[in-house]
């Protein structure tokens, strides 16, 4: 990754840093360089310094420390030109920031791989220094990044690095610290210069370990020999240890790095060497005598010891076609001492060999070795010497390698196989000698092996071929299972890893760095492809305008300097090349690419279940091959087609062209193909790899369907025939398993995707080694995430073309495009750095609307912008977590100038999109305590829509806003006077919705219950607290239901409290019970774990529907009954006996979680949401704590407050699912009692109120509709009974809230409220209503006034209610009657028209204010004292100013306080019946009697009030009721009266009213 991309990876060194900034972090640095005049500051100064600024509340230190870290990161490329201390002091901040963990995530990955990036530069080198001072200094954590010690593990030199980092990096891979911390002398300053310069004056004295090893290319191609070298280290590519490059040539690194030091080889001089390289360059049969003698001329006797080694290790060990032209050399050469030297430097290597270390994958090694057997058998048995024991056993290795396994012998098998194959030529050796008999026993021992890998048994078959010997007819013994043999073996190959014994080690050997061929070797090389150029992201294949920012144009061109205007001709050439080319090259290399790959990934996977795996493993493989394939099909022809373009533009250009420009035209379109040819190539090579992975996932479709439906049905996917198969047919050693496909076959896939032929290899450590392997995270994301945002895409481009022309250059449409172009980017590159930008796009384009567009477009623009953050939010994609996360960073982030649209913030919050928790605590911080106007203006608008206004967010409630409220009220509360406009009322508002119960003092118990609920959401948990978790619940449950946890004795109850005791300290051992937020977290896994069993019991009863449903629901409360006493024990035990703070605090916090994972689940499931274990922990939680002890009775108030705080948290507008079991607890005797009756002074009311104010919420908008469905006849039904309970056990508490409850319940619903105007105290006795001339006035109850709990002037807009209390003092404003429907009136919407509150609201308060004006003048209401005041003067203008529906309103107001005697129930009745007797239309007393009649014809109860106005109504002739036309109109309604009429008094007296009416 370029340091350029930096941003991207760490958004916080994105911003632009001032001048000031900048220039205060330059000085930082010029004083860690000590750079006069800044004073100095050690490195452990600066990083303690960056800590600090790191977690600063100041904003300046913050940046200050964000602008350091991006310079020093981005300073990264220019360390190399660093002078070496300076560059020491960087290395020991770089490795400092690591260590004390000032970088996180991203910015950490991109720390630690430029240390190993600079780790894997050449030992010795200045940035290679660099890295080990970077290291040296954070060695302490590479505990914690395992997987990155691998890496550091696999670099060619590793073993060159300082043995205490070693130690380190080798503990570091098991996540572990070494036993013993060793420290060496690194991190001095000035040390990487004393290093260098060391490094200079002298070579190393130390070569590495045999047993690394290198993986240097060196080919064998021919030339003569170049300068020598002296080869000190091996050094090369560094490729990692288990991922060899895929194609590798034999190389000697091995056998250069182990030269014996104990003895020093004179070297020839340079000329000599040279004359010895050409002699066996040039050697063959013909003229062997010349090359001979020639040798002997050439080289003293002192140099044959050189020439020796030269000739084993150059040419013998990698020129296997060779090696009889090399013995007949000997041969010719007659010299018994030169030929003792070969022999002896034969066995040094076979040795070093041997003791190396056995990489999985090492092919050159294992090359090499067969090739020194095979010489070796050649100089020694085909010539009838003998191999001595003490030189090789043979017998005992091949014993050693069969005991350690199946690497060794991939060593030794075909070492031994070759070195026996010449005893054929020996007249001593070949069969039936006994030594080489019983070698081939042993071989044919091994050959019975089960597990032998398969190559092997075919060396030793082809062995037995060529020895002329039947395989069968061997006799194969006992050797291998020698315990003795095996007690006495002098081991002759490397132990395992650590205990390796060193080989001799010699002094580096001058050789030549070119490996030569001789001229009889036959093999010619192909060109090879030049470098790569480009990594496979750089280029965008979208258009072909993506060539375009690539190509190169050589300005040294003489054709460009004569006519510049031919540039231009370029591109065109190049894109017309590629547009020919592009399509038949990518059919043909899909088609080729895709058969190979489909049958091989098939096989592979076959009885693999995870398809994400396969898919990914496809998609390397077709990449990969169908690049090659692209690459090989069209590389030629677009050289000749890109050069023939640019021959015929530069012709058509200059037309009359002279020879000399022609050629110059020739060679510019030479150069020009040339230099763009691999861009071309690349274009369409990209092109076709786009396009292979949907063709290839078109293919393989079935195979993924079968997997997912195997998941889907609780089964692991395996393909049946191929499993038989590999089961009969395949030897163990390559059979494959069910499950997971081997590390090793991945390996494959992953150098695939790693160099893919054409780009450079990407060894992005993002994507660490072994990223296959994992399951289905990612992954499995790839191809998903494309399939999104192709949706994606096509719905956006289909809103695009449905935009109208006349629109098209909105802003909002071109904003429109250019986030279509975003998306576009995003897919191709499909990462999250991409993705991210995209969703702040997105958050940005939504913020950045206003309502002034065209409201079509406007609505289209803004679904666009969300379907983009649906699509990211995916769980398929990056899942809500992360993208919730992002979405909130963006808000808060974002500028002031549109942060605050609240339409789009609302819209957000609504679609789930933002994370409510952090959202508020940063809204409720940016109000500054009122100060920064604006947020609180926001905030206010905010609150309002989420939580106040009829279409408020069900899924919102107020715990998400708990901080913004908070801090709203304490803003009204400390700006009296002078509060925001609309802030008091709001305020009040939410406090008569929310707040009937609860103290808001902060870390109070509501706080608790709040921050529980925003906790239950959270799901970062720290690795294994889940599995203690559970660990620990499952251990309760069994202690709770063992035979001595009952509760029959106290003795048992002790024992019982014991055990929690102990359980207690086993939490704290297990330490999660150690912290706050640890308690939190235990507790949430515990619901979450007891809620996930019911509903897996619950799912066994679906399927199988037998089940006895007793039996499945006990299952369900083993578990539940067991959690809720936990909590229980807790709460009563938390903190000292008295102290009932910490008890109250935990109970709140332990509601609160519950309440979340609740709401967190209606959420997920929504209806597959199941209430039974919610609604069992509440309960059972409930009848817990009001157990009749002491330590409880002392704490009930608060415990009660609790609940109801948790049961108006889950009220049924927030979780309709919940709503059957939540009116169960609300009306569990307990609880109503607990409530009602237990609390002293009637604490408890308030709060019952207000839980049934939210059930009749919930029922009003199904009941004004008369939406009367099965499930809503039945909570209608509920709700029912609950207040009949109420009116017969608690009369008093429905008499005092009736007001309330009456708000609240639709006009409509003239049963419900007949239920509770019914009710009266319970020591009154109700006079009856029928007795004849009963006079009303005279009792003694209708004087005193009700008790009405219900604040209902807070409604009233401030300025009406001053307007009012003014006109009914003194009759001004004027206005204010003429004014008054008005402001009455909401909407024209017919049933919505009026404000229904505000009419209730006034005729209660004037009805109040009426009477004790009446009071005051001494008298008491009556028909004649109600007349001629301002406050009747109101109720008769509305009667008849009002519409029928807003009259009808008015009339039910007035209705509702016809209830028991009292001094409202008279003022009002006497009211009505004065507004019926003065009315001037019979359209209103047709309404009056209307408004008491459908009171009085439904089921009793009917209250008392209602039944004397209507007698009164009826019955005195001064009303002229039974004159009416409406009494009349129709026979039914006639009957109708007169059957009420006859109810109300008796049948007689009825017939005498309605006759003597009559007959007046």
């Amino acid at each position: 990754m370029k340091p350029s991309d930096l941003s991207q990876v760490w958004p916080e060194a994105n911003q632009h840093f001032s001048k000031e900034i900048d220039d205060e972090a330059n000085s930082y640095f010029q004083r860690i360089y000590n750079h006069p005049p800044h004073p100095t500051m050690s490195v452990d100064e600066v990083l303690e310094m960056l800590q600090r600024f790191k977690d600063s509340t100041i904003k300046r230190e913050r940046e200050v420390f964000n602008c350091m870290l991006r310079n020093l990161f981005e300073e990264y490329r220019f360390f190399p030109q660093y002078p070496d201390k300076e560059l020491h002091i960087t290395a020991c901040l770089f490795g400092g920031i690591i260590e004390k963990g000032l970088v996180t995530y991203m910015a950490l990955g991109l720390a630690l791989r430029y240390v190993l990036e600079a780790l894997r530069k050449p030992f010795g080198s200045k940035m290679y220094y660099f890295g080990i001072a970077a290291l040296d200094r954070f060695k302490n954590r590479l505990k914690d990044y395992p997987q990155y010690c691998q890496h550091l593990a696999s670099i060619s030199h590793f073993m060159q690095f300082p043995h205490h980092l070693q130690e380190y990096i080798e503990y570091g891979q098991q996540s572990r610290d070494p036993p013993v911390k060793m420290q060496g002398s690194i991190t001095t300053p000035g040390s990487i210069a004393l290093a260098q310069a060391q490094a200079q004056a002298q070579v190393p004295a130390k070569a590495p370990l045999a047993g690394q090893v290198s993986t240097m290319v060196t080919t064998s191609t021919t030339t003569t020999v170049a300068k020598t070298v002296t080869v000190t280290r091996p050094t090369g590519v560094s490729f990692k240890k288990d991922v060899p490059p895929s194609i590798n040539t034999t190389n000697i690194d091995t056998l250069l790095v182990a030269t014996d030091q104990t003895e020093r080889i004179v070297e020839p001089p340079e000329n000599i060497q040279e004359k010895i390289a050409f002699i066996f360059n040039n050697l063959s049969q013909s003229n062997m005598t010349q090359k001979v003698e020639e040798l002997k001329e050439t080289v003293k006797e002192e140099f044959m010891p050189w020439v020796s080694q030269y000739l084993v290790m150059k040419r013998v060990s990698i020129e296997p076609n060779f090696h009889s032209l090399y013995s007949n050399f000997l041969d010719t050469l007659k010299n018994p001492e030169f030929n003792k030297m070969v022999l002896n430097e034969t066995y040094r290597n076979i040795k070093v060999l041997l003791t190396s270390d056995k990489a999985a994958a090492n092919f050159s090694d294992r090359s090499l070795l067969k090739n020194l057997g095979h010489w070796l058998g050649m100089i020694t048995l085909a010539k009838n010497k003998p191999i001595l024991h003490t030189d090789l056993d043979v017998k005992s290795l091949l014993l050693e390698a069969y005991v350690k396994g199946q690497q060794e012998l991939l060593y030794v098998v075909p070492f031994v196989a070759k070195v026996l194959e010449s005893s054929i030529r020996s007249v001593v050796f070949r069969p039936p000698n006994p030594w080489t008999m019983a070698i081939m026993n042993v071989l044919a021992e091994l050959h019975q092996e089960h597990d032998l890998k398969l190559n092997l048994k075919f060396e030793i078959e082809v062995l037995c071929k060529n020895l002329a010997l039947d395989i069968n007819e061997l006799k194969p013994g006992n050797l291998l299972k020698d315990k003795d043999r095996l007690k006495n073996l002098d081991e002759q190959l490397s132990a395992p890893k650590k205990d390796v014994k060193q080989p001799e080690e010699l002094p580096p050997i001058t050789t030549t760095t070119t490996s030569t061929t001789p001229a009889t070797n036959t093999t010619c090389t192909a060109t090879v492809p030049p470098q790569p150029q480009y990594s496979y992201h750089d280029i965008n294949v979208y258009s072909l305008a993506g060539l375009a920012p690539h190509i190169t144009l050589n300005p040294t061109i003489p054709l460009f300097q004569a006519h510049p205007q031919l540039k231009q001709c370029v591109r065109q050439a190049i894109e017309r090349a590629v547009q020919e080319l592009v399509h038949p090259v990518v059919d043909r290399s899909i088609k080729i690419a895709m058969t190979t790959c489909e049958q091989i990934v098939r096989k592979d996977f076959a009885l693999d279940s995870e398809e994400s795996r396969m898919r990914i493993a496809a998609h390397h493989m077709m990449r990969n091959l169908t690049a090659g394939m692209a690459m090989i099909t069209c590389r030629e022809p677009l050289l000749m087609s890109i050069s023939t373009n640019l021959k015929n533009s530069f012709a058509s250009a200059l037309r009359t062209a002279s020879p000399q420009q022609r050629e110059m035209m020739d060679q510019a379109a030479a150069q020009l193909a040339q230099d763009n040819c691999e861009l071309a190539c690349c274009f369409i090579q990209k092109t076709a790899v786009e396009k292979a992975g949907p063709e290839m996932d078109k293919r393989l479709a079935t195979e993924f369907e079968l997997r997912k439906h195997a998941r889907q049905e609780g089964r692991r996917y395996c393909d049946p025939v191929v499993l038989t198969y590999q089961a009969e047919r395949m030897p163990e050693q390559i059979r494959l398993k069910v499950g997971g496909v081997d590390p090793k076959q991945l390996a494959v896939y992953e150098e695939f995707a790693r160099n893919v032929p054409g780009f450079l290899p990407t060894n992005d450590l993002s994507q660490p080694t072994g990223f296959l392997a994992q399951p289905m995270k990612q992954a499995w994301a790839t191809d998903d995430v494309a399939q999104i945002y192709d949706k994606c895409i096509t719905e956006l481009e289909q809103h695009l073309h449905a935009i109208p022309p006349t629109l098209a250059m909105n802003p909002q449409a071109q904003a429109l495009r250019s986030l279509l172009e975003v998306v576009v980017l995003s897919r191709n590159s499909r990462d999250a750095i991409a993705a991210l930008g995209l969703l702040q796009k997105a958050v940005e384009g939504l913020l950045d609307a206003t309502s002034g567009a065209d409201a079509d477009l406007l609505l289209r623009y803004r679904e666009c912008h969300l379907l983009v953050l649906k699509a990211l939010q995916d769980g398929r994609a990056y899942g809500s977590p992360w993208c919730n996360k992002q979405i909130t960073r963006c808000l808060i982030e974002c500028r002031d100038e549109y942060k605050y649209n609240v339409e789009a913030v609302e819209l957000l919050i609504r679609n789930h999109l933002v994370n409510m928790q952090q959202y508020d605590l940063h809204l409720a911080q940016s109000m500054e305590n009122g100060l920064n106007y604006m947020a609180v203006a926001f905030a206010m608008q905010l609150v309002k829509i989420l939580l106040v206004d009829e279409r408020s967010v069900a899924h919102v409630t107020e715990a998400d806003l708990f901080h913004t409220i908070e801090t709203l009220m304490r803003i009204n509360a400390h700006s009296r006077g002078n509060a925001p406009e609309g802030l008091p009322q709001l305020m009040e508002v939410v406090r008569s919705n929310y707040e009937a119960m609860i103290d808001r003092a902060h870390g109070g118990p509501n706080f608790m219950m709040h921050s529980g609920i925003s906790q239950a959401s959270e799901y970062d948990d720290p690795p294994g607290l889940r599995e203690k978790a559970e660990y620990l619940l499952r251990e309760w449950v069994n202690l709770y239901h063992s035979a001595a946890a009952g509760r029959d004795s106290t003795k048992a109850f002790s024992a019982f409290v014991g055990q929690v005791e102990l359980l207690e300290r086993k939490m704290h051992q297990q330490g999660i019970l150690k912290t706050d937020d640890l308690i939190t977290r235990f507790f949430r896994l515990c619901t979450e774990m007891c809620v996930e069993i019911s509903y897996r019991a619950q799912a066994e009863q679906q399927h199988n529907p037998a089940a006895n449903p007793t039996m499945i629901r006990a299952k369900c409360y083993h578990n539940l009954d067991a959690f809720v006493r936990l909590i229980a024990l807790l709460v009563k035990h938390s903190g000292e006996a008295t102290n009932t703070v910490t008890k109250i605090n935990l109970l709140n916090k332990v509601l609160g979680i519950v309440v979340g994972v609740l709401l967190q689940d209606h959420d997920v499931r929504q209806s597959e949401f199941q209430q039974l274990p919610y609604h069992r922990i509440f309960i059972m939680l409930l009848l817990e704590l009001n157990a009749p002890e002491h330590v409880l009775e002392t704490i009930n108030f608060q415990t009660l407050t609790a609940f109801c705080n948790t049961f108006h948290i889950l009220r049924p507008t927030k979780a309709p699912g919940f709503v059957y079991a939540w009116l169960e607890l609300i009306s569990h005797r307990i609880f109503i009692a607990r409530m009602l009756a237990h609390t002293p002074q009637q604490k408890g009311w308030p709060m019952y109120a207000q839980l049934l104010i939210d059930l009749f919420k919930y029922l009003a908008p199904f009941l004004r509709n008369v939406e009367l469905t099965k499930p809503m006849q039945i909570l209608y039904k509920g709700t029912l009974r609950v207040l009949l309970v109420l009116l017969h056990d608690f009369p008093e508490f429905l008499c005092d809230y009736h007001y309330g409850f009456c708000d609240v319940i639709p006009p409509n619903c003239i049963q419900l409220r007949n239920l509770i105007l019914s009710a009266f105290p319970r020591n009154m006795r109700l006079p009856d209503p029928f007795t004849p001339n009963l006079k009303v006035d005279m009792l003694s109850e209708i004087n005193i006034a009700p008790r009405i709990l219900t604040n209902f002037t807070g409604v009233m807009p401030p300025q009406f209610k001053k307007d009012l209390d003014s006109y009914l003092k003194t009759r001004s404003p004027v206005t204010f009657l003429s004014d008054l429907r008005s402001n009455l009136q909401v909407s024209n919407e017919p049933g919505n028209r009026y404000n229904l509150q505000l009419i209730n609201a006034l005729v209660l308060y004037v009805g109040t204010q009426a009477i004790a004006h009446i009071h005051n003048k001494g008298s008491t209401p009556s028909m004649s004292t109600i007349t001629h005041s301002a406050h009747m003067d109101i109720f008769q203008n509305l009667a008849v100013d009002l519409d029928t529906e807003g009259r009808y309103l008015f009339l039910n107001a007035i209705a509702n306080q016809l209830r028991y005697p009292n001094s409202h129930t008279h003022y009002f009745s006497c009211t009505m019946l004065y507004l019926f007797a003065e009315a001037n239309t019979e359209a209103i007393q047709e309404q009056i009697t209307r408004v008491l009649l459908e009171r009085l014809i439904v089921n009793r109860p009917h209250p008392w009030g209602l039944l004397i106005t209507f007698i009164e109504l009826i019955k005195n002739p001064a009303f002229k009721f039974w004159n009416h036309e409406f009494v009349h109109c129709a026979p039914e309604i006639e009957k109708l009266f007169q059957s009420v009429a006859q109810c109300c008094m008796g049948q007689k007296q009825a017939q005498q009213v309605m006759e003597g009416t009559g007959a007046s």
